[in-house]
């Protein structure tokens, strides 16, 4: 045991690093339509068609590209990336909590999980920051033209995310390792050592997730309303705070006691392993 431990904190993307959905910042846009439009169309035809909402707003990408005679290049999502604002702080944030945990002798790793698009996180200016990023992503044809879902991250499934990261299984085609049977002391990243923040009902199953084996659960809002108030008051989260990832902020401060808290965990656990273990050669 003498690598570091390793704490994970895994992001939704929308309204939680940025201030909307990805998909308003550039590529709505240039469809000629507006996101009120573009999201009415796409509740239009889940709801009349049963349809999963991830896969309903992917098929609508898809279908109003194409009758717009406009390509869905992965290229160019990426570069709306480009176009997404993030809350204040987000941009020094992964270096400094890095730091924080670098000083407590831990190592944080980032993720993300969300039901936005892959495409488009990449091309953020945050994305080399994330250890992986689980999200939605198309499989694109000969010309590059996004024709079928390849990846759909919707709100239940978001936990085989947390899963994958808790056993050190990152590849999404591999369910074969994640499905295994391990022990509990030979996962990579432990339950108790992972924070999840997001900004609402979507991620519920992750938050829930989180409280039930011994890791903590932030909601961040823009504004306070009496659903994020919620789920604090049900016991969905632990904490709920504004969206404000600038140093000294109350989101800032929590995590690093979070950390902290986490450091002295580990530290406690490897001497008790240590005393058993010597416990064992005699």
């Amino acid at each position: 045991m003498n690598e570091k431990p390793i704490i994970a904190i895994m992001y939704d993307f929308d309204k939680t690093l940025c201030t909307k959905d990805m998909q308003g910042y550039g590529f709505i846009p240039s469809l000629g339509i507006t996101e009120d439009e573009f999201w009415s169309y796409t509740n239009e035809i889940g709801h009349k068609e049963h349809m999963d909402s991830i896969l309903a707003y992917m098929y609508a990408m898809v279908k109003i590209s194409k009758d717009k005679n406009i390509p869905l290049l992965r290229k160019k999502l990426v570069e709306t990336g480009k176009k997404v604002e993030l809350f204040d702080g987000v941009t020094k944030w992964f270096s400094r909590i890095n730091a924080y945990g670098e000083s407590l002798g831990v190592c944080v790793e980032h993720y993300v999980i969300s039901s936005g698009l892959k495409e488009i996180i990449e091309g953020t200016q945050i994305a080399n920051e994330f250890k992986s990023i689980f999200a939605c992503e198309f499989l694109y044809d000969e010309n590059g033209n996004g024709v079928w879902p390849k990846t759909d991250v919707n709100y239940t499934n978001k936990t085989q995310f947390v899963y994958r990261i808790n056993k050190g299984v990152l590849d999404v085609a591999n369910d074969n390792d994640l499905n295994k049977s391990m022990p509990d002391d030979s996962k990579r990243i432990p339950f108790c050592n992972m924070i999840y923040i997001g900004d609402g009902l979507s991620d519920v199953p992750c938050m829930k997730m989180m409280k039930a084996y011994g890791g903590y659960s932030i909601a961040v809002y823009q504004k306070k309303d009496a659903k994020v108030e919620d789920l604090l008051q049900r016991g969905r989260v632990d904490y709920i705070y504004p969206a404000d990832y600038s140093e000294n902020s109350g989101l800032d401060t929590t995590v690093k006691n979070i950390i902290h808290k986490m450091a002295i965990s580990e530290t406690l656990y490897r001497e008790y392993s240590k005393q058993k273990h010597e416990i064992e050669l005699l």
